[in-house]
């Protein structure tokens, strides 16, 4: 998001109004993709495991990097 605000010459926040002013316009045009929501509840499962695993690893990302995903 960064690089497209920066790249667009907008704020974060300004980048962040637009689309919502987009999605919410296209109302019912936008249809939910289940196949990304099961996606996204392995990730979460998955880092809810590590964290209940009772070993502690220090972690090797940082917080922007999950922007990229």
């Amino acid at each position: 998001m960064k690089r497209k605000a920066r790249a667009l010459g907008l704020a974060e926040a300004e980048l962040v109004r637009q689309a919502l002013e987009k999605h919410l316009c296209a109302g019912e045009s936008i249809r939910p993709n289940p196949d990304a929501w099961e996606a996204e509840k392995r990730f979460i499962r998955s880092r809810m495991k590590l964290a209940q695993g009772g070993t502690r690893k220090e972690r090797h990302w940082r917080r922007e990097e999950l922007y990229d995903r």
